[in-house]
């Protein structure tokens, strides 16, 4: 019993755009060196931080809606936490910033400026030297909760060397953002249709985690962005998977 490791709170964000056909999804490649998930395309996110719960970020958000209790719901009393986890992350990894800026609009980076302003944030976030609040507060922002719907829930299997429990969200990426990895913990970018991804893994040139994979294969049903979002939307059951690694695996 003394080797099981604790599960850490995580949020990972499914963004997703338009193509012709269909849609695509953003990705991530994770640095070889990672001690999660080396080498592996992910979808942006990361452990649930203490601060993401606080109640400061109240005055700072728009949502959940009524549309969205069941969303609420389901994630049980930690939901502030997760949904603000999980737009800190896809701005601090992928630099994908779901907010509102002061016209009530979503933020877009129109220019060079604007985009370079943004840019500088994504450093210190990462080194805990700026807060996500703190970003709000300087740019005039609000979170864009309403934006953003909780999809379904994977917990790490026992054997694993880390543990996490994971509440996957699915949101439209802002027009005007495109996206872009940290050169930390990430180190390419991509953006791919779930059926593209799930082929390049099949021919062992993209790979992925398992519950990655089987994220795409749930995405790789739908024909189109708005299907996928109208979809997440009316959702009212949120899938727990918990995934098992045989025990010989488990040594």
């Amino acid at each position: 019993m003394g080797n099981i490791q604790p599960i850490r709170p995580a949020a990972t964000v499914i963004l997703v755009r338009d193509a012709d056909p269909g849609y695509e999804i953003f990705m991530l490649r994770r640095t070889s060196e990672a001690a999660f998930a080396g080498g592996m395309y992910v979808f942006p996110g990361g452990r649930v931080d203490g601060d993401d719960h606080l109640h400061l970020y109240d005055e700072l958000r728009i949502g959940p809606t009524d549309a969205q209790a069941a969303q609420q719901a389901a994630l049980g009393f930690e939901w502030r936490g997760y949904w603000i986890a999980g737009i800190r992350e896809s701005f601090e990894e992928a630099g994908l910033l779901l907010a509102y800026d002061g016209s009530g609009g979503l933020v877009r980076y129109d220019d060079h400026a604007t985009r370079e302003r943004y840019e500088r944030y994504r450093t210190p976030l990462h080194a805990g030297e700026l807060s996500l609040a703190d970003i709000c507060r300087l740019e005039g922002l609000r979170l864009a909760v309403d934006r953003i719907h909780f999809f379904n829930r994977f917990i790490t299997p026992l054997g694993r060397p880390r543990r996490f429990d994971t509440r996957f969200f699915i949101a439209e990426a802002p027009e005007g953002q495109t996206g872009t990895h940290d050169d930390l913990e990430t180190v390419h970018s991509v953006w791919i249709s779930p059926q593209e991804a799930l082929e390049r893994n099949d021919a062992r040139e993209f790979d992925l985690m398992r519950v990655t994979r089987m994220q795409l294969e749930s995405l790789a049903r739908y024909g189109s962005k708005g299907e996928l979002l109208a979809g997440a939307v009316a959702q009212r059951e949120f899938p727990v998977h918990r995934p098992q690694v045989p025990v010989d695996l488990q040594r």
